[in-house]
């Protein structure tokens, strides 16, 4: 089972190995309502924690999705090129959005956990 994190910025972080998969989370998904559309980062791009790195659109809003980690991407999810509605089907699973090769493994120790993040969502709305 791959380690899971999350940010205060809904964005999910699982991790396998020195490789992150990155995407918003159900929350997220429920805020924004159908979701219309998703430029996602290029394959290379090195990242910084906290950098806008791919943006999601819904009839309601266009939001940043900021990079929770450093890093380089190594992968993205083309099929929400195709189909954004993806993120409203499986938001935590098939709809992921990009994958990072972690700079520092450590850095995942600053990022919230479940009980951690649900409790900020009950608290923040």
């Amino acid at each position: 089972m791959a380690l899971e994190r999350f940010t205060k910025d809904h964005e999910y972080v699982r991790l396998d190995g020195d490789i992150a998969t990155i995407g918003i989370t159900k929350h997220a998904e429920g805020q924004l309502g159908d979701i219309v559309f998703v430029e996602l980062p290029e394959v290379g791009r090195k990242v910084d924690v906290g950098e806008a790195i791919a943006v999601v659109e819904s009839v309601k809003a266009a939001s940043d999705v900021f990079a929770p980690i450093a890093g380089d991407v190594v992968a993205v999810n083309e099929a929400l090129t195709d189909s954004p509605a993806l993120v409203n089907e499986d938001a935590e699973g098939q709809a992921w959005f990009f994958k990072i090769k972690i700079a520092d493994p450590a850095s995942v120790e600053d990022l919230l956990d479940r009980a951690a993040y649900d409790a900020f969502v009950a608290e923040n709305g």
